[in-house]
């Protein structure tokens, strides 16, 4: 308790007072005692600072000495003043007047102020009339003698217990001085407690309250211990077999990991938990080989099952483009998984080209037939129903722009005698389109180098790829005549204009794309595949006419 001097000493024998303070103040050669009249603040402060003046107090004989517990007030040193004409330092008051009054003398004549100082309360003095205010206005002193306890305040058979052990009210315990908020009602509880009887401590009801207060905060903490240690360390919530029968479609994003794999599959209801699924696909020697796409599922499924099921081709309904697929295939394939109208696809591709992402050096090539032909790059997608074709094309865009980015195909354009990367792009598809196997490509690509310098003894700069006529006609046939072939006007016939067509004539894959950037330099000019499944090459035209031979031979015989 702040600032009350009322609690820890009051009511005490002179002689008991020693325990607090030890030894007794005497002030011999005093002959007047200050006093304070009805000004006096009992040395309280309403705000739990205890300021000490000298005054007189009552004795009470007889009267036990209460403790209740002990908090140390703030302290007031007052600084003793040398007056003329007194043989002692009376205490500064602070600035507030006090005046002289004959002594009164009560108790101990040892004591003659009535005053001993309370060791455990900073040798602050009691306050035995519960001051109303700590600064009262100041009225003219009068004399003040030793009053008695009032007559109708009723101490009981311990002579005052106070109400702190009485149980007065339900804020009477210990907390009721904790934050200071007691002080007032301890200045004023003499004048309060008149006529009370002391009220009786918390009963049943209150205890049965706290109890089951009690109960449920340690309930709670169980609960929620419980729950952290599942979360934590319990294992992770699982369906258990193959699934219930109810098939489910779930697309993933290319680039997931095991963590949105299993968001994706807890949202379709196939597994129980997200948990449950990176730990099965963890354990599975080759869970980490999980693909983008779309996968056929049970609902309910084992997180181990759906690992295993989405490593098997079986679940996989993924769009897949092949490398060396044309647009005009591609554009097909999109409409019927999406499920929307024959055209409907190129007809997006021909008008909102410019806004699917193809780079500026992709823009605005002259003479091409289809602006997106080689950038739908070869892989698995996952299209379904319900998206939009301009979605799927984007994505196919963006795929191949970022392949050809991370294989340089700008900034080696230039060490290949090319002028864009457009043209790469182009030489890779006349590569994919002729070559029969990927062992192929790097040859191909140099048969079309050297068939494109101009002053070549072999073709003078011309191409003559079957594969480009086959290209604008939209056809894929291997009896052509030469007679044929050379009537034909367009840019993309190889066999009528001399350099490289317009354009891509197919989608690339990446390794015909390796084989156009690094392409090999043994000298060749000519190729036949005898069997539809290898390529042989020639440096001279003689030797690709023995070949030529060879394989009409085969086919007379077939």
């Amino acid at each position: 308790m702040r600032g009350d001097g009322g609690w820890g000493g009051q009511q005490a024998h002179a002689a008991d007072q020693h325990a607090y303070g030890g030894q007794q103040q005497h002030y011999p050669q005093q002959t007047q005692q200050q006093h304070y009249g009805g000004w006096n603040d009992g040395g309280q402060s309403g705000y739990g600072q205890q300021q000490h003046y000298p005054q007189q107090h009552p004795h009470h004989p007889q009267q036990p000495q209460q403790h209740p517990q002990q908090h140390q007030p703030q302290q007031y040193h007052p600084q003793p003043q040398q007056h003329p004409g007194q043989g002692q330092q009376p205490y500064d008051t602070g600035g507030w007047g006090t005046g002289a009054h004959p002594q009164v003398h009560y108790g101990d004549p040892s004591d003659p102020y009535g005053r001993q100082q309370a060791a455990g309360y900073g040798g602050g003095q009691q306050d035995y009339y519960g001051t109303q205010d700590a600064y009262p206005p100041p009225e003219p002193p009068t004399r003040r003698t030793a009053e008695p306890e009032p007559a109708d305040w009723d101490p009981g058979p311990d002579q005052g217990e106070h109400a702190f052990f009485a149980g007065a009210d339900d804020t009477d315990d210990e907390d009721a001085d904790t934050d200071g908020a007691g002080d007032d009602d301890i200045e004023s509880g003499r004048g309060d407690r008149r006529g009370k009887k002391p009220k009786k401590r918390r009963g049943g009801p209150a205890c049965l309250v706290l109890t089951l207060m009690f109960v449920s905060a340690v309930g709670g903490v169980g609960y929620f211990g419980y729950q952290f240690y599942q979360d934590r360390f319990g294992p992770a919530p699982d369906y258990a077999g193959g699934g219930n029968g109810a098939q489910v479609t779930v697309v993933i994003p290319k680039g997931a990991g095991g963590w949105i794999i299993g968001q994706k599959l807890k949202s379709a209801g196939v597994v129980q938990s997200v948990e449950a699924f990176v730990s099965a696909q963890n354990s599975n020697p080759d869970g980490r080989s999980i693909q983008d796409g779309v996968y056929t599922l049970q609902r309910q499924m084992s997180a181990s099952s759906a690992v295993d099921l989405m490593l098997s081709p079986k679940s996989r309904s993924n769009l897949i483009i092949a490398e060396g697929s044309r647009n005009v295939a591609i554009y097909a394939l999109i409409d019927k998984r999406l499920g929307v109208a024959d055209g409907t696809t190129a007809d997006v591709a021909k008008k909102q080209y410019k806004e699917l992402g193809l780079p500026q050096w992709a823009l605005d090539q002259p003479k091409v037939k289809d602006p997106l032909e080689g950038f739908l790059y070869p892989s698995s997608y996952a299209a379904s129903k319900g998206q939009k074709p301009q979605t799927v094309l984007k994505e196919m865009v963006a795929r191949a722009t970022e392949n050809y980015t991370r294989l340089g195909l700008e900034k080696k354009a230039a060490g290949l005698g090319l002028d864009s990367p457009w043209q790469v792009l182009t030489v890779a598809s006349l590569a994919q389109a002729e070559g029969t196997s990927h062992d192929d490509f790097r040859k191909m690509a140099e048969v079309v180098y050297n068939r494109l310098k101009p002053q070549n003894p072999e073709t003078y700069g011309a191409l003559e790829f079957d594969s480009t006529y086959n290209y604008i006609k939209n056809q894929s046939k291997i009896d052509l005549s030469i007679a044929e072939l050379r009537r034909y006007n367009s840019p993309y016939n190889t066999y009528f204009a001399k350099g490289l067509p317009p354009g891509p004539i197919d989608n690339p894959g990446e390794d015909a794309l390796k084989g156009a950037l690094n392409p090999t330099k043994e000298g060749w000019y000519y190729f036949i595949s005898l069997d539809g499944k290898t390529s042989k090459f020639t440096k001279r035209l003689k030797d690709h006419e023995k070949l030529v031979e060879q394989f009409n031979a085969s086919r007379d015989k077939g």
